[in-house]
């Protein structure tokens, strides 16, 4: 397991990025907002998405849709701690879905 340290750097770092492509999102519906390890996008039409840091299990977590992801940091990747899929494709595709157009968004 990475150490505290390593840890919030990468989320740092995933969440810096993930912030700056939801940026150029071309919607007025959404605004969002970074604070220290949590990404939050509000949509005008309703809705929430929060991806946050869980410093104690090392993990991203997702809730969006009232479902919940878990994000393990894996050699550089962040997959999904039960299905393997990745954070980038999970979040652009419920960005997809909420916006009706495709979202693609990579780390």
């Amino acid at each position: 397991m990475i150490d505290e340290s390593q840890f919030r750097q990468a989320v740092s770092a995933a969440i810096k990025a993930l912030g700056q492509q939801i940026d150029a999102i071309d919607s007025d519906d959404l605004d969002w907002k970074l604070t220290e390890g949590v990404l939050t996008v509000e949509f005008d039409s309703g809705g929430v998405f929060v991806l946050s840091q869980q410093v104690p299990t090392r993990e991203l977590w997702l809730s969006a849709f009232s479902t919940a992801w878990h994000f393990k940091l894996q050699d550089g990747a962040w997959p999904e701690r039960d299905t393997g899929a990745a954070l980038a494709e999970v979040f652009g595709g419920l960005f997809t879905r909420k916006l009706g157009m495709p979202v693609a968004l990579k780390l």
